[in-house]
């Protein structure tokens, strides 16, 4: 499993301003969580979708892709950063 971060730079107030994926060995997500400027999350995995928040069903590529657009700055986070940001989203909903 692999595990981004994702901050989105815009000034729309219905989208997302970070994105956490959780990456499985086929390059699909398997769980995600949106973080909103008012301090929503909605979330996703394969079975289940709150808050408008669904899977991208897109393979992903490398990371170094998404740095080099320039709306979005991206990270590699550990599983435990993921576990944790998951956990608030899903108790929150």
């Amino acid at each position: 499993m692999r595990y981004w971060k994702v901050r989105w730079h815009h000034e729309f107030a219905e989208e997302p301003i970070a994105i956490y994926s959780e990456i499985g060995p086929d390059d699909y997500e398997t769980r995600r969580v949106e973080e909103f400027g008012d301090g929503r999350l909605g979330w996703a995995d394969q079975d289940r979708e709150h808050g408008g928040t669904s899977l991208a069903y897109t393979e992903f590529g490398d990371i170094e892709e998404v740095r080099e657009q320039p709306e979005f700055s991206a990270l590699v986070i550990t599983e435990r950063e993921f576990d944790a940001v998951w956990r608030r989203a899903v108790e929150s909903s």
